[in-house]
Protein backbone atom coordinates (compact mmCIF):
# COMPACT_ATOMS: atom_id res chain seq x y z
CA UNK A 1 0.00 0.00 0.00
CA UNK A 2 3.15 2.15 0.23
CA UNK A 3 2.67 2.47 -3.53
CA UNK A 4 -0.99 4.11 -3.17
CA UNK A 5 0.32 6.18 0.06
CA UNK A 6 3.16 7.86 -2.86
CA UNK A 7 0.54 8.58 -5.11
CA UNK A 8 -2.06 10.54 -2.90
CA UNK A 9 0.71 12.17 -0.74
CA UNK A 10 2.33 13.31 -4.83
CA UNK A 11 -1.11 14.79 -5.47
CA UNK A 12 -1.98 16.40 -2.09
CA UNK A 13 -2.38 19.40 -3.82
CA UNK A 14 -5.67 18.66 -5.58
CA UNK A 15 -7.02 18.00 -1.76
CA UNK A 16 -10.17 19.77 -2.90
CA UNK A 17 -11.30 17.38 -5.73
CA UNK A 18 -10.84 14.29 -3.27
CA UNK A 19 -12.44 16.02 -0.32
CA UNK A 20 -15.67 17.39 -2.26
CA UNK A 21 -15.90 13.80 -4.53
CA UNK A 22 -15.51 12.08 -0.77
CA UNK A 23 -18.26 14.39 0.37
CA UNK A 24 -20.58 14.13 -2.57
CA UNK A 25 -19.69 10.42 -2.02
CA UNK A 26 -21.38 9.85 1.05
CA UNK A 27 -24.12 11.80 -0.13
CA UNK A 28 -25.00 9.58 -2.99
CA UNK A 29 -24.12 6.53 -0.44
CA UNK A 30 -26.51 7.63 2.16
CA UNK A 31 -29.16 7.91 -1.08
CA UNK A 32 -28.47 4.91 -2.91
CA UNK A 33 -29.12 2.38 0.51
CA UNK A 34 -32.52 4.77 1.48
CA UNK A 35 -34.47 3.24 -1.19
CA UNK A 36 -34.41 -0.01 -0.03
CA UNK A 37 -35.78 1.06 3.06
CA UNK A 38 -38.73 2.77 0.86
CA UNK A 39 -39.24 -0.10 -0.77
CA UNK A 40 -39.05 -2.10 2.56
CA UNK A 41 -42.08 0.73 4.11
CA UNK A 42 -44.01 0.38 0.90
CA UNK A 43 -44.05 -3.46 0.46
CA UNK A 44 -45.27 -3.78 4.08
CA UNK A 45 -48.05 -1.08 3.40
CA UNK A 46 -49.29 -3.26 0.31
CA UNK A 47 -49.22 -6.45 2.33
CA UNK A 48 -52.21 -4.79 4.63
CA UNK A 49 -54.77 -5.33 1.42
CA UNK A 50 -57.50 -3.59 1.46
CA UNK A 51 -56.41 -1.60 4.47
CA UNK A 52 -53.29 -0.04 2.92
CA UNK A 53 -53.77 3.51 2.49
CA UNK A 54 -52.79 4.42 -1.28
CA UNK A 55 -51.49 8.14 -0.41
CA UNK A 56 -48.74 6.39 2.16
CA UNK A 57 -47.79 4.43 -1.19
CA UNK A 58 -47.63 7.35 -2.96
CA UNK A 59 -45.72 9.49 -0.69
CA UNK A 60 -42.99 6.83 -0.85
CA UNK A 61 -42.78 6.08 -3.94
CA UNK A 62 -42.33 10.06 -4.55
CA UNK A 63 -39.51 9.62 -1.83
CA UNK A 64 -38.05 7.09 -4.15
CA UNK A 65 -38.56 9.42 -7.22
CA UNK A 66 -36.98 12.47 -5.25
CA UNK A 67 -34.04 10.11 -4.13
CA UNK A 68 -33.45 9.01 -7.79
CA UNK A 69 -32.95 12.53 -8.93
CA UNK A 70 -30.43 13.35 -6.13
CA UNK A 71 -28.30 10.14 -7.30
CA UNK A 72 -28.85 11.52 -10.84
CA UNK A 73 -27.17 14.83 -9.50
CA UNK A 74 -24.62 13.84 -7.29
CA UNK A 75 -23.14 11.20 -9.35
CA UNK A 76 -22.94 13.38 -12.49
CA UNK A 77 -21.43 16.29 -9.81
CA UNK A 78 -19.03 13.87 -8.58
CA UNK A 79 -18.15 12.58 -11.99
CA UNK A 80 -17.32 16.02 -13.65
CA UNK A 81 -14.81 16.87 -9.99
CA UNK A 82 -13.31 13.19 -10.63
CA UNK A 83 -12.59 14.23 -14.54
CA UNK A 84 -11.50 17.88 -13.35
CA UNK A 85 -9.07 15.70 -10.85
CA UNK A 86 -7.76 13.59 -13.28
CA UNK A 87 -7.04 15.67 -16.30
CA UNK A 88 -5.04 18.02 -13.52
CA UNK A 89 -3.61 15.04 -11.86
CA UNK A 90 -2.01 13.88 -15.67
CA UNK A 91 -0.86 17.26 -15.99
CA UNK A 92 0.62 17.43 -12.44
CA UNK A 93 2.30 14.04 -13.05
CA UNK A 94 3.60 15.23 -16.64
CA UNK A 95 4.69 18.64 -15.51
CA UNK A 96 6.48 17.14 -12.66
CA UNK A 97 8.10 14.28 -14.57
CA UNK A 98 9.46 16.46 -17.43
CA UNK A 99 10.65 19.15 -15.03
CA UNK A 100 12.60 15.98 -13.05
CA UNK A 101 14.19 14.65 -16.01
CA UNK A 102 15.70 17.97 -16.91
CA UNK A 103 17.44 18.12 -13.48
CA UNK A 104 19.31 14.52 -14.20
CA UNK A 105 22.73 14.42 -15.21
CA UNK A 106 23.85 13.64 -18.55
CA UNK A 107 24.90 10.29 -17.74
CA UNK A 108 21.20 9.00 -17.40
CA UNK A 109 20.37 9.68 -20.78
CA UNK A 110 23.20 8.30 -21.96
CA UNK A 111 22.13 5.01 -20.87
CA UNK A 112 18.45 4.88 -21.18
CA UNK A 113 16.62 4.74 -24.34
CA UNK A 114 14.48 7.70 -25.20
CA UNK A 115 11.66 5.58 -26.50
CA UNK A 116 11.63 4.05 -22.89
CA UNK A 117 11.51 6.99 -20.76
CA UNK A 118 8.88 8.70 -23.01
CA UNK A 119 6.51 5.09 -22.37
CA UNK A 120 6.95 5.30 -18.62
CA UNK A 121 5.65 8.46 -19.17
CA UNK A 122 2.76 7.57 -21.04
CA UNK A 123 2.30 4.14 -19.37
CA UNK A 124 2.64 4.97 -15.67
CA UNK A 125 1.20 8.67 -15.38
CA UNK A 126 -2.04 7.64 -17.59
CA UNK A 127 -2.18 4.24 -15.42
CA UNK A 128 -2.12 6.23 -12.25
CA UNK A 129 -5.09 9.17 -13.56
CA UNK A 130 -7.15 6.41 -14.25
CA UNK A 131 -6.52 4.88 -10.69
CA UNK A 132 -7.07 8.04 -8.95
CA UNK A 133 -10.33 8.55 -10.78
CA UNK A 134 -11.44 5.25 -10.13
CA UNK A 135 -9.90 5.27 -6.81
CA UNK A 136 -12.27 8.91 -5.85
CA UNK A 137 -15.14 7.75 -8.05
CA UNK A 138 -15.82 4.04 -6.74
CA UNK A 139 -13.52 3.01 -3.96
CA UNK A 140 -14.84 5.57 -1.19
CA UNK A 141 -18.76 4.75 -2.21
CA UNK A 142 -17.85 1.28 -1.96
CA UNK A 143 -16.73 1.83 1.16
CA UNK A 144 -19.50 4.15 2.84
CA UNK A 145 -21.96 2.01 0.98
CA UNK A 146 -20.86 -1.11 2.23
CA UNK A 147 -20.27 0.68 5.90
CA UNK A 148 -24.07 2.19 5.98
CA UNK A 149 -25.71 -1.15 4.50
CA UNK A 150 -23.78 -3.01 7.04
CA UNK A 151 -25.11 -0.58 9.85
CA UNK A 152 -28.76 -0.65 8.75
CA UNK A 153 -28.76 -4.69 8.09
CA UNK A 154 -27.16 -5.33 11.58
CA UNK A 155 -30.68 -3.08 12.91
CA UNK A 156 -32.94 -5.76 11.12
CA UNK A 157 -30.32 -9.02 12.13
CA UNK A 158 -26.85 -9.31 13.28
CA UNK A 159 -26.30 -12.93 11.90
CA UNK A 160 -26.92 -11.30 8.64
CA UNK A 161 -24.58 -8.45 9.14
CA UNK A 162 -21.94 -11.09 10.54
CA UNK A 163 -22.24 -13.07 7.21
CA UNK A 164 -22.41 -10.26 4.68
CA UNK A 165 -19.31 -8.70 6.89
CA UNK A 166 -17.14 -11.73 6.88
CA UNK A 167 -16.79 -11.57 2.96
CA UNK A 168 -14.33 -8.60 2.83
CA UNK A 169 -11.50 -10.07 5.31
CA UNK A 170 -12.06 -13.39 3.37
CA UNK A 171 -12.31 -11.97 -0.04
CA UNK A 172 -9.66 -9.04 0.33
CA UNK A 173 -7.07 -12.01 2.13
CA UNK A 174 -6.81 -14.07 -0.72
CA UNK A 175 -6.86 -11.51 -3.49
CA UNK A 176 -3.98 -9.74 -2.12
CA UNK A 177 -2.19 -13.22 -1.94
CA UNK A 178 -2.04 -13.10 -5.64
CA UNK A 179 -0.98 -10.10 -5.68
CA UNK A 180 2.92 -10.14 -5.56
CA UNK A 181 2.67 -13.07 -8.09
CA UNK A 182 0.78 -11.12 -10.52
CA UNK A 183 2.84 -7.68 -10.05
CA UNK A 184 5.70 -9.86 -11.12
CA UNK A 185 4.29 -10.33 -14.68
CA UNK A 186 3.08 -7.10 -15.11
CA UNK A 187 6.96 -6.29 -14.19
CA UNK A 188 8.02 -8.42 -16.74
CA UNK A 189 5.28 -7.37 -19.26
CA UNK A 190 6.74 -3.48 -18.90
CA UNK A 191 10.44 -4.11 -19.73
CA UNK A 192 9.25 -5.48 -22.43
CA UNK A 193 7.07 -3.12 -22.99
CA UNK A 194 10.05 -0.45 -22.81
CA UNK A 195 12.56 -2.72 -24.64
CA UNK A 196 9.79 -2.74 -27.72
CA UNK A 197 8.89 1.48 -27.75
CA UNK A 198 12.63 2.39 -26.90
CA UNK A 199 13.46 0.57 -30.31
CA UNK A 200 10.49 1.72 -31.87
CA UNK A 201 11.23 5.46 -31.17
CA UNK A 202 14.72 4.69 -32.48
CA UNK A 203 13.81 3.47 -35.80
CA UNK A 204 11.30 5.87 -36.28
CA UNK A 205 13.57 9.17 -35.45
CA UNK A 206 16.35 7.52 -38.12
CA UNK A 207 13.84 5.50 -40.85
CA UNK A 208 16.21 6.59 -43.04
CA UNK A 209 19.06 4.64 -41.95
CA UNK A 210 16.22 1.39 -41.80
CA UNK A 211 15.35 2.15 -45.37
CA UNK A 212 18.58 3.11 -46.66
CA UNK A 213 19.97 -0.46 -45.47
CA UNK A 214 16.96 -2.60 -46.23
CA UNK A 215 16.41 -3.30 -42.45
CA UNK A 216 12.72 -2.75 -42.19
CA UNK A 217 11.64 -6.87 -41.82
CA UNK A 218 15.01 -6.47 -39.58
CA UNK A 219 12.85 -3.86 -37.07
CA UNK A 220 9.40 -5.42 -37.52
CA UNK A 221 10.95 -8.83 -36.28
CA UNK A 222 12.57 -6.99 -33.01
CA UNK A 223 9.17 -5.43 -32.44
CA UNK A 224 6.93 -8.09 -32.93
CA UNK A 225 9.34 -10.50 -30.64
CA UNK A 226 8.79 -7.59 -27.86
CA UNK A 227 4.76 -7.97 -28.70
CA UNK A 228 5.25 -11.83 -28.67
CA UNK A 229 6.76 -11.61 -25.45
CA UNK A 230 4.41 -9.76 -23.91
CA UNK A 231 1.36 -11.97 -25.12
CA UNK A 232 3.23 -15.10 -23.77
CA UNK A 233 3.39 -13.26 -20.56
CA UNK A 234 -0.11 -11.67 -20.39
CA UNK A 235 -1.35 -15.81 -20.87
CA UNK A 236 -0.30 -17.02 -17.30
CA UNK A 237 -0.75 -13.65 -15.64
CA UNK A 238 -4.38 -13.67 -16.80
CA UNK A 239 -4.69 -17.50 -16.43
CA UNK A 240 -3.46 -17.19 -12.79
CA UNK A 241 -5.90 -14.04 -11.88
CA UNK A 242 -8.55 -15.77 -12.82
CA UNK A 243 -8.28 -18.83 -11.13
CA UNK A 244 -7.93 -17.49 -7.99
CA UNK A 245 -11.01 -14.80 -8.76
CA UNK A 246 -12.90 -18.15 -9.18
CA UNK A 247 -11.89 -19.73 -6.26
CA UNK A 248 -12.78 -16.58 -4.13
CA UNK A 249 -15.70 -16.08 -6.10
CA UNK A 250 -17.21 -19.80 -5.01
CA UNK A 251 -16.11 -19.17 -1.61
CA UNK A 252 -18.81 -15.36 -1.81
CA UNK A 253 -21.64 -18.09 -4.07
CA UNK A 254 -21.47 -19.88 -0.45
CA UNK A 255 -22.22 -17.38 1.48
CA UNK A 256 -24.63 -15.22 -0.19
CA UNK A 257 -26.29 -18.74 -0.39
CA UNK A 258 -26.21 -19.10 3.40
CA UNK A 259 -27.74 -15.49 3.46
CA UNK A 260 -30.38 -15.46 1.56
CA UNK A 261 -31.52 -18.72 2.79
CA UNK A 262 -31.31 -17.28 6.37
CA UNK A 263 -33.37 -14.17 5.44
CA UNK A 264 -35.80 -16.96 3.39
CA UNK A 265 -36.50 -18.94 6.40
CA UNK A 266 -36.73 -16.39 9.08
CA UNK A 267 -39.29 -14.51 6.99
CA UNK A 268 -41.13 -17.78 6.21
CA UNK A 269 -40.99 -17.57 10.26
CA UNK A 270 -42.71 -14.38 10.62
CA UNK A 271 -38.99 -12.79 12.13
CA UNK A 272 -39.32 -10.27 9.40
CA UNK A 273 -42.12 -9.00 8.06
CA UNK A 274 -42.11 -9.33 3.62
CA UNK A 275 -40.94 -5.32 3.96
CA UNK A 276 -38.12 -6.06 5.80
CA UNK A 277 -37.16 -9.20 3.89
CA UNK A 278 -37.01 -7.54 0.59
CA UNK A 279 -35.15 -4.60 2.26
CA UNK A 280 -32.51 -7.09 3.66
CA UNK A 281 -32.64 -8.73 0.39
CA UNK A 282 -32.24 -5.52 -1.64
CA UNK A 283 -29.66 -4.55 0.77
CA UNK A 284 -27.22 -7.78 0.33
CA UNK A 285 -27.64 -7.38 -3.33
CA UNK A 286 -26.19 -3.54 -2.85
CA UNK A 287 -23.85 -5.63 -0.87
CA UNK A 288 -22.87 -8.15 -3.44
CA UNK A 289 -22.55 -5.69 -6.34
CA UNK A 290 -19.26 -3.94 -4.84
CA UNK A 291 -18.44 -7.33 -3.58
CA UNK A 292 -17.95 -8.75 -7.02
CA UNK A 293 -16.34 -5.76 -8.52
CA UNK A 294 -13.24 -5.80 -6.04
CA UNK A 295 -11.98 -7.68 -8.56
CA UNK A 296 -11.73 -4.77 -11.34
CA UNK A 297 -10.52 -2.40 -7.98
CA UNK A 298 -7.97 -4.42 -6.98
CA UNK A 299 -6.76 -5.18 -10.64
CA UNK A 300 -6.38 -1.16 -11.49
CA UNK A 301 -4.92 -1.29 -7.71
CA UNK A 302 -2.30 -3.69 -8.69
CA UNK A 303 -1.66 -2.24 -12.58
CA UNK A 304 -1.12 1.34 -10.41
CA UNK A 305 1.67 -0.49 -7.99
CA UNK A 306 3.50 -1.92 -10.66
CA UNK A 307 2.88 0.77 -13.32
CA UNK A 308 3.74 3.35 -10.86
CA UNK A 309 6.86 1.51 -9.49
CA UNK A 310 8.70 3.27 -13.03
CA UNK A 311 7.84 6.52 -12.60
CA UNK A 312 8.58 6.92 -8.89
CA UNK A 313 12.11 5.00 -9.17
CA UNK A 314 12.66 8.01 -11.96
CA UNK A 315 11.54 10.43 -9.49
CA UNK A 316 13.08 9.48 -6.98
CA UNK A 317 16.76 9.62 -8.57
CA UNK A 318 18.75 12.30 -7.33
CA UNK A 319 19.98 15.09 -9.45
CA UNK A 320 24.26 14.97 -9.40
CA UNK A 321 24.55 18.01 -10.64
CA UNK A 322 23.32 20.32 -8.66
CA UNK A 323 23.91 24.18 -7.57
CA UNK A 324 25.55 24.86 -4.12
CA UNK A 325 23.32 26.90 -1.77
CA UNK A 326 25.33 30.00 -2.15
CA UNK A 327 26.15 29.65 -5.75
CA UNK A 328 27.24 32.80 -7.34
CA UNK A 329 26.50 34.35 -10.72
CA UNK A 330 29.19 33.83 -12.77
CA UNK A 331 30.90 37.03 -14.54
CA UNK A 332 32.56 36.93 -17.60
CA UNK A 333 34.62 39.75 -18.51
CA UNK A 334 37.30 38.34 -20.48
CA UNK A 335 36.66 34.35 -21.51
CA UNK A 336 40.44 32.69 -20.02
CA UNK A 337 39.52 29.12 -19.23
CA UNK A 338 41.48 27.38 -17.23
CA UNK A 339 42.27 23.32 -16.25
CA UNK A 340 43.76 22.33 -13.18
CA UNK A 341 44.71 18.28 -12.92
CA UNK A 342 40.50 17.83 -14.20
CA UNK A 343 40.09 14.33 -14.48
CA UNK A 344 37.03 12.13 -15.42
CA UNK A 345 35.89 8.30 -15.10
CA UNK A 346 32.76 7.39 -16.68
CA UNK A 347 31.47 3.86 -15.75
CA UNK A 348 34.41 2.99 -13.92
CA UNK A 349 36.53 4.07 -16.75
CA UNK A 350 39.08 6.74 -16.71
CA UNK A 351 38.51 8.67 -19.81
CA UNK A 352 40.54 11.98 -18.41
CA UNK A 353 43.49 11.74 -16.25
CA UNK A 354 44.61 15.16 -14.40
CA UNK A 355 44.03 17.75 -17.64
CA UNK A 356 45.77 20.69 -17.29
CA UNK A 357 45.61 23.77 -19.87
CA UNK A 358 44.82 27.35 -20.04
CA UNK A 359 43.07 29.31 -23.10
CA UNK A 360 43.53 32.76 -22.84
CA UNK A 361 40.62 35.11 -23.91
CA UNK A 362 39.51 35.63 -27.68
CA UNK A 363 41.64 32.85 -28.32
CA UNK A 364 40.79 29.87 -30.36
CA UNK A 365 41.60 26.58 -29.44
CA UNK A 366 41.18 23.10 -31.14
CA UNK A 367 40.99 19.50 -29.55
CA UNK A 368 42.69 17.05 -31.20
CA UNK A 369 42.58 13.33 -30.89
CA UNK A 370 41.52 9.83 -31.38
CA UNK A 371 37.81 8.67 -30.70
CA UNK A 372 37.54 8.78 -27.24
CA UNK A 373 40.20 10.19 -26.02
CA UNK A 374 37.57 12.68 -24.50
CA UNK A 375 37.30 15.45 -26.53
CA UNK A 376 33.60 16.11 -26.01
CA UNK A 377 33.80 15.35 -22.42
CA UNK A 378 35.76 18.06 -22.31
CA UNK A 379 33.77 20.17 -23.65
CA UNK A 380 30.56 18.52 -21.72
CA UNK A 381 32.75 19.68 -18.54
CA UNK A 382 33.07 23.05 -19.44
CA UNK A 383 29.03 23.29 -19.47
CA UNK A 384 28.17 21.12 -16.63
CA UNK A 385 26.60 18.52 -18.50
CA UNK A 386 29.07 16.34 -16.05
CA UNK A 387 30.81 16.63 -13.51
CA UNK A 388 35.08 15.82 -12.94
CA UNK A 389 36.35 13.51 -10.58
CA UNK A 390 38.67 15.60 -8.92
CA UNK A 391 40.64 18.84 -10.42
CA UNK A 392 38.85 22.45 -11.15
CA UNK A 393 37.85 24.50 -13.94
CA UNK A 394 37.94 28.38 -13.76
CA UNK A 395 36.44 30.98 -15.96
CA UNK A 396 38.08 34.60 -14.87
CA UNK A 397 38.87 32.97 -12.34
CA UNK A 398 35.85 31.38 -10.62
CA UNK A 399 35.35 28.15 -10.30
CA UNK A 400 32.44 26.69 -12.54
CA UNK A 401 31.11 24.50 -9.10
CA UNK A 402 30.67 27.45 -7.20
CA UNK A 403 28.66 29.09 -9.74
CA UNK A 404 24.74 28.42 -10.74
CA UNK A 405 24.48 26.37 -13.95
CA UNK A 406 21.90 28.93 -15.62
CA UNK A 407 24.88 32.12 -15.31
CA UNK A 408 27.25 29.52 -16.84
CA UNK A 409 25.27 28.33 -19.30
CA UNK A 410 24.21 31.99 -20.12
CA UNK A 411 27.78 33.00 -20.84
CA UNK A 412 28.55 29.95 -23.30
CA UNK A 413 27.51 29.39 -26.52
CA UNK A 414 27.24 25.85 -28.45
CA UNK A 415 27.09 24.43 -31.86
CA UNK A 416 27.13 20.56 -32.20
CA UNK A 417 27.98 19.04 -35.31
CA UNK A 418 24.54 17.79 -35.33
CA UNK A 419 22.28 21.06 -35.47
CA UNK A 420 19.90 19.56 -33.19
CA UNK A 421 17.08 21.39 -34.56
CA UNK A 422 13.54 21.11 -33.32
CA UNK A 423 10.56 21.12 -34.79
CA UNK A 424 8.73 24.35 -35.78
CA UNK A 425 9.27 27.05 -37.47
CA UNK A 426 12.41 28.76 -38.71
CA UNK A 427 12.21 31.91 -36.36
CA UNK A 428 11.07 29.25 -33.54
CA UNK A 429 14.52 27.53 -34.12
CA UNK A 430 16.68 30.77 -34.06
CA UNK A 431 14.95 32.51 -31.06
CA UNK A 432 15.43 29.71 -29.09
CA UNK A 433 18.58 31.23 -27.73
CA UNK A 434 16.59 34.26 -26.92
CA UNK A 435 13.08 34.14 -26.63
CA UNK A 436 12.87 37.78 -26.04
CA UNK A 437 14.64 38.67 -28.76
CA UNK A 438 13.00 41.33 -31.40
CA UNK A 439 12.37 39.83 -35.06
CA UNK A 440 15.04 42.57 -35.99
CA UNK A 441 17.85 40.41 -33.71
CA UNK A 442 16.68 37.06 -35.53
CA UNK A 443 16.78 38.62 -38.91
CA UNK A 444 20.43 40.23 -37.75
CA UNK A 445 21.35 36.92 -36.34
CA UNK A 446 20.50 34.97 -39.59
CA UNK A 447 22.09 37.29 -41.79
CA UNK A 448 25.31 36.80 -39.96
CA UNK A 449 25.27 33.49 -40.11
CA UNK A 450 24.56 33.53 -44.07
CA UNK A 451 21.27 32.10 -43.69
CA UNK A 452 18.81 35.00 -44.20
CA UNK A 453 19.25 34.68 -48.12
CA UNK A 454 17.95 31.24 -48.54
CA UNK A 455 15.13 32.17 -45.79
CA UNK A 456 13.45 34.35 -47.83
CA UNK A 457 13.71 31.75 -50.77
CA UNK A 458 10.37 29.98 -48.59
CA UNK A 459 7.10 30.57 -49.19
CA UNK A 460 6.63 31.74 -45.53
CA UNK A 461 9.74 32.73 -45.37
CA UNK A 462 10.88 32.90 -40.88
CA UNK A 463 7.44 30.87 -40.60
CA UNK A 464 8.29 27.98 -42.73
CA UNK A 465 7.62 24.72 -40.47
CA UNK A 466 11.05 22.30 -40.80
CA UNK A 467 9.82 19.76 -39.70
CA UNK A 468 11.34 16.92 -36.98
CA UNK A 469 14.93 17.67 -36.91
CA UNK A 470 14.58 20.48 -39.50
CA UNK A 471 14.56 17.53 -42.33
CA UNK A 472 13.22 19.55 -44.40
CA UNK A 473 16.09 21.84 -45.00
CA UNK A 474 19.83 20.48 -46.40
CA UNK A 475 22.36 19.68 -44.04
CA UNK A 476 24.42 23.55 -44.89
CA UNK A 477 20.89 25.09 -44.63
CA UNK A 478 20.46 23.55 -40.34
CA UNK A 479 23.88 24.84 -39.51
CA UNK A 480 23.45 27.70 -40.37
CA UNK A 481 20.50 27.85 -38.69
CA UNK A 482 22.23 26.67 -35.68
CA UNK A 483 24.95 29.13 -35.77
CA UNK A 484 22.13 32.30 -36.28
CA UNK A 485 20.77 30.76 -32.58
CA UNK A 486 24.28 30.80 -31.56
CA UNK A 487 25.16 34.13 -32.88
CA UNK A 488 21.84 35.44 -31.65
CA UNK A 489 23.18 33.99 -27.47
CA UNK A 490 25.88 36.12 -28.08
CA UNK A 491 27.77 34.51 -25.58
CA UNK A 492 31.87 35.39 -24.72
CA UNK A 493 32.78 32.32 -24.91
CA UNK A 494 31.73 29.34 -27.55
CA UNK A 495 32.04 25.84 -27.93
CA UNK A 496 32.20 24.65 -31.11
CA UNK A 497 31.68 20.76 -32.57
CA UNK A 498 32.92 21.83 -36.00
CA UNK A 499 30.11 20.68 -38.60
CA UNK A 500 31.51 21.60 -42.11
CA UNK A 501 32.98 18.28 -43.09
CA UNK A 502 29.96 16.28 -44.17
CA UNK A 503 28.81 19.75 -46.80
CA UNK A 504 29.70 19.99 -50.06
CA UNK A 505 31.85 22.81 -50.98
CA UNK A 506 29.04 25.81 -51.75
CA UNK A 507 27.98 24.83 -48.14
CA UNK A 508 30.79 24.86 -46.57
CA UNK A 509 32.44 27.80 -47.59
CA UNK A 510 28.89 29.56 -46.52
CA UNK A 511 29.00 27.98 -43.15
CA UNK A 512 32.81 28.80 -42.93
CA UNK A 513 32.33 32.33 -43.37
CA UNK A 514 29.14 32.56 -40.70
CA UNK A 515 31.97 30.46 -38.28
CA UNK A 516 34.51 32.97 -38.95
CA UNK A 517 31.74 35.78 -37.60
CA UNK A 518 30.43 33.89 -35.12
CA UNK A 519 34.17 33.21 -33.30
CA UNK A 520 34.84 36.65 -33.72
CA UNK A 521 35.78 38.58 -30.56
CA UNK A 522 34.90 34.78 -28.60
CA UNK A 523 37.04 32.81 -26.86
CA UNK A 524 36.35 29.24 -28.92
CA UNK A 525 36.94 25.93 -28.07
CA UNK A 526 36.76 23.69 -31.39
CA UNK A 527 36.02 19.43 -31.68
CA UNK A 528 38.23 20.02 -34.80
CA UNK A 529 36.73 17.67 -37.79
CA UNK A 530 39.20 19.29 -40.51
CA UNK A 531 43.00 20.04 -40.85
CA UNK A 532 42.14 23.31 -42.55
CA UNK A 533 40.40 24.57 -39.68
CA UNK A 534 43.10 23.23 -37.27
CA UNK A 535 45.63 25.63 -38.72
CA UNK A 536 44.07 28.60 -38.76
CA UNK A 537 44.03 28.58 -34.83
CA UNK A 538 45.67 30.35 -31.94
CA UNK A 539 46.85 27.04 -29.68
CA UNK A 540 46.30 23.51 -30.54
CA UNK A 541 45.58 20.91 -27.52
CA UNK A 542 46.35 16.72 -28.49
CA UNK A 543 45.16 14.73 -26.50
CA UNK A 544 45.99 10.95 -26.29
CA UNK A 545 45.36 8.28 -23.58
CA UNK A 546 43.31 10.56 -21.83
CA UNK A 547 45.89 12.54 -21.07
CA UNK A 548 47.34 16.02 -23.10
CA UNK A 549 49.95 15.19 -25.01
CA UNK A 550 51.12 18.54 -26.65
CA UNK A 551 50.36 21.75 -26.37
CA UNK A 552 51.12 24.80 -29.20
CA UNK A 553 50.75 26.75 -32.35
CA UNK A 554 50.16 24.69 -35.22
CA UNK A 555 53.50 26.00 -36.36
CA UNK A 556 54.87 24.72 -33.29
CA UNK A 557 53.31 21.51 -33.58
CA UNK A 558 53.76 21.24 -36.98
CA UNK A 559 57.88 20.45 -36.65
CA UNK A 560 57.36 18.08 -33.65
CA UNK A 561 56.03 14.17 -34.34
CA UNK A 562 53.80 14.33 -32.20
CA UNK A 563 49.60 14.10 -33.41
CA UNK A 564 49.13 17.17 -35.21
CA UNK A 565 52.73 16.47 -37.15
CA UNK A 566 51.42 12.96 -38.04
CA UNK A 567 47.85 14.22 -39.16
CA UNK A 568 49.53 16.27 -41.22
CA UNK A 569 52.06 13.96 -43.26
CA UNK A 570 49.63 11.23 -43.61
CA UNK A 571 46.83 14.03 -44.92
CA UNK A 572 49.72 14.12 -47.64
CA UNK A 573 49.48 10.10 -48.59
CA UNK A 574 46.64 8.87 -50.80
CA UNK A 575 44.85 5.31 -50.26
CA UNK A 576 42.20 3.69 -47.80
CA UNK A 577 45.51 3.03 -44.97
CA UNK A 578 45.67 7.24 -44.96
CA UNK A 579 42.05 7.66 -45.14
CA UNK A 580 41.31 5.20 -42.27
CA UNK A 581 43.90 6.73 -39.96
CA UNK A 582 42.66 9.85 -40.51
CA UNK A 583 39.15 9.04 -39.63
CA UNK A 584 40.28 7.06 -36.12
CA UNK A 585 40.62 11.22 -35.19
CA UNK A 586 37.46 11.96 -36.67
CA UNK A 587 39.83 14.13 -39.24
CA UNK A 588 37.68 14.81 -42.54
CA UNK A 589 39.96 13.32 -45.42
Amino acid sequence: MSAIWKIIVFSKSLWRYYAGISVLTIFLSIVNLSQPLLSGWAIDEIAKGTKAHISYVLWVALGIFVLDLLSTVFSNVSGYFGDQMSTKLYRLLGVKYYEHLLTLPQEYFDTELSGKIINVQNRSIVQITNFMNMLSNNFLQFIFSTIFALVIVAYYSWPVALMLFSLYPIYLFLTFKTSNIWQGFQHKKNHRSDIATGRFGESISQVKVVKSFIQEAREILFYKKQMNEIVSINKPQSKYWHKRDTQRRIILNIIFFAVYAFIFTQAVKGKFSPGEAVALILYAMQIRIPIFTISFLVDNTQRAIADSKDYFEIMSLEPRITDKEHATELNVKKGEINFNNVSFAYDKKDVLKNISFDITPDTKIALVGESGEGKTTLTNLLIRLYEPQSGTITIDGQNILNVTQKSLRENIGVVFQDPALFSGTIYENISYANEKATEKEVIAAAKAANAHEFIEKFDKQYQTQIGEKGLKLSGGQKQRIAIARALLKNAPILILDEATSSLDSRSEGLVQEALDRLMHGRTTVIIAHRLTTIAHVDKIITLKNGRVDEIGTPSELAKTNGIYAQLLAISSKQGEIAKNKLKAYEIAS
